[in-house]
């Protein structure tokens, strides 16, 4: 079902649309976890490792998927806003076209580089086959990874955040059920777990795909376009910028694994340490994401519907939630971040479970503001305005990659953990005067008005 989220008390409205979103992450996150732990237990010696080394080049992936939905949405929300429901079909179909068609050749270019990425971001020999399999699978679900993620923006733009939820809680029960028979009963190791996430992300996109075009079609209106080079135009506006954004965080993430596969070659269990570590420190992460996005589709929809009054008290409501998110997994990664850690590997545990908890006590207590930086970023993305969503970011990951290189050498792999806090400080800052000039002084009204 689609929700005016111009109307009602906006915490209520954030909080309605927030939660099935955030237990939607939890599935989510529980079926990516359930591949490390299962790889790392059931797959190998160094199957975490394998799985671990592609992560950065995946994330690229997901970073150009997401950055394109969040496009997407916005256009999405403020037509839906303004109940402009022919254009916002237009909208809706130019984006399942221009999706499947970019994911194509993404999956052609990732076949082809596959190896050579690998090689580049120093992938220790011993791992490189399956590191290698792993990603080639990846790569040839990269359609159903950017149709799910197109899919998702919209229903969040229509107010629907429940329809998502029932696509993943189904998607992540099966890939649990997959990995456990493909690598358990099967005996395929780390591809196992690869063609356990295609299948089950296949099943969701298709799904997800159908149901939104017979959402959409029961919109009444007048008979829209299946491609328009115009809305296209409108989407990239929000997408590229986002994109841009978002792959700029994933090549820096490249250079970081890159340091981390230098230190693995010495530091027996780094790799899997920092595999294990990350995919923690991404869950919660990923929640803060999710009360961004909905600040993005909330604010949108309220400017396209010209409540330009909602959109201040709609980013407290954001922030306040972010707050309350933030706190038990600071407690839990900082008190039980080695516990925590060693559910995914029982081999080379030591090292591994050492690395993990050191990572984690660093960068955990720094949730409880990282927070609020991202939902400013989703507001100003709702608002349309890119340049200082991207400013504040692209600066935290340099400023994280350069202090990685800095402090590495004086405390090894543990350096590179410290660089995490220095970059989110110094980007929240200035996220937050972006802030009071846009929000509190109200430029941004002007802005979006232009």
């Amino acid at each position: 079902m689609v929700k005016d989220l111009t109307k009602g008390t906006p915490w209520r409205v954030l909080l309605s649309l927030s939660l099935p979103m955030l237990v939607s992450v939890a599935f989510q996150q529980m079926y990516n976890i359930a591949d490390s732990i299962i790889a790392g237990n059931w797959a190998g010696e160094f199957a975490l490792s394998e799985v671990g080394a592609s992560y950065p080049i995946t994330m690229i992936f997901l970073a150009i998927a997401t950055g394109g939905s969040a496009g997407a949405s916005v256009v999405a929300a403020r037509l839906f806003g303004a109940k402009e429901h022919k254009l916002l079909k237009t909208a809706i179909y130019t984006t399942l076209i221009a999706f499947t068609i970019l994911a194509a050749i993404l999956t052609v270019a990732g076949l082809l580089l596959s190896a050579p990425m690998l090689e580049l971001l120093g992938t220790p020999k011993t791992i490189m086959p399956s590191s290698d399999a792993y990603l080639r699978i990846y790569v040839l679900g990269l359609v159903f990874l950017f149709l799910y993620n197109a899919c998702n923006g919209i229903f969040t733009a229509l107010g629907d955040s429940k329809t998502p939820l029932y696509f993943l809680i189904g998607s992540s029960v099966g890939n649990v059920v997959l990995d456990l028979i493909f690598v358990l009963c099967f005996g395929m190791g780390v591809p196992g777990v690869a063609w356990a996430t295609f299948i089950a992300q296949g099943i969701a996109a298709v799904l997800a795909v159908i149901t939104l075009l017979k959402r959409v079609g029961k919109i009444h209106s007048e008979r829209a376009q299946l491609f328009s080079l115009n809305m296209l135009g409108q989407i990239s506006r929000i997408s590229v910028p986002s994109i841009l954004q978002s792959s700029f965080v994933s090549v820096g993430n490249l250079f970081i694994q890159s340091l981390v596969n230098y230190y693995g070659q010495t530091e027996l269990g780094v790799i899997g340490g920092y595999t294990a570590a990350i995919k923690l420190n991404t869950f919660a992460l990923t929640c803060f994401t999710t009360i961004s996005n909905s600040i993005s589709g909330y604010t949108a929809q309220n400017i396209g519907a010209g409540r330009f009054d909602r959109v201040k008290t709609g980013i407290k409501s954001g922030g306040i939630m972010s707050f309350i998110v933030a706190i038990p997994f600071a407690i839990a990664f900082f008190l039980f971040g080695g516990e925590l850690t060693s559910i995914f590997a029982t081999e080379g545990g030591e090292e591994i479970i050492r690395t993990g908890r050191i990572f984690l006590q660093i960068v955990s207590p720094f949730y409880l503001l990282i927070g609020f930086k991202i939902v400013i970023d989703g507001a100003m993305r709702g608002l349309g305005i890119m340049l200082p969503f991207m400013t504040a970011t692209c600066l935290d990951l340099v400023i994280r990659v350069v202090f990685a290189y800095i402090l590495s050498p004086f405390f090894k792999s543990d350096g590179i953990w410290m660089s995490w806090p220095v970059g989110w400080m110094i980007a929240l800052f200035i996220d937050l005067g972006f802030y009071y000039y846009y929000i509190v002084k109200g430029k941004a009204v002007k802005k979006t008005m232009e």
